[in-house]
């Protein structure tokens, strides 16, 4: 059973990606968790501290579910094969790879906040981070493994931010397209 923190945190997340940053009311979430602001005051050091536990839930959340997904196939598996088992996490509802609300919402957010500003750094450096140590095995250069890595991360940005977002099953019928394109491990040559 999680923690009246957690059930803040989560359902921080939630209003979030439904209403954006001007949704985050302590006393609306509050209200919606059933909770008292004594109970939020308990956990929480105020609106900042909130804020800044739900900018640290959303950066853990995005970084230690790819993150994790990469560690489930294992890196010497291949950039295919890490790559299709990531495209298989390209899912609707919370618990998958791609949660465009809150992308979208966070990096709005970003736009005129520079603490959330410096998160939305961290969270795309560290996505693209990861990416480029799976494709390194399939080409030849670290440099090509970034410009690889930037393909289907630009392709989720760009998925996010239209209007309407691409939603889950579209974005993973791409990246299904785009797999065949990706090298066997093994057959980079030599720089």
């Amino acid at each position: 059973m999680s923690t009246a923190r957690d059930r803040w945190l989560n359902e921080g997340l939630h209003v979030l990606a439904e209403e954006g940053a001007a949704g985050i009311r302590i006393d609306r979430i509050a209200a919606r968790l059933n909770l008292s602001k004594g109970s939020f005051h308990h956990h929480f050091d105020g609106a900042e501290g909130y804020k800044k536990a739900l900018l640290d839930q959303v950066e853990r959340l995005s970084i230690d579910t790819l993150e994790n997904a990469i560690a489930d196939v294992g890196e010497s598996a291949g950039a295919r094969v890490i790559l299709a088992r990531l495209t298989t996490l390209v899912r609707p509802g919370s618990t998958g790879l791609y949660r465009p609300e809150l992308d979208i919402a966070v990096r709005a957010w970003a736009t005129w906040d520079a603490e959330v500003r410096a998160v939305q750094t961290r969270l795309d450096e560290a996505r693209l981070s990861a990416l480029q140590r799976v494709w390194r095995s399939a080409v030849a250069t670290d440099e090509e493994a970034r410009t690889a890595a930037l393909l289907p991360y630009l392709l989720a940005v760009g998925a996010t931010v239209v209007f309407p977002p691409v939603d889950a099953d579209q974005l993973r019928d791409l990246y299904e397209t785009l797999l065949p394109l990706v090298p066997d491990s093994g057959t980079t040559s030599p720089s």
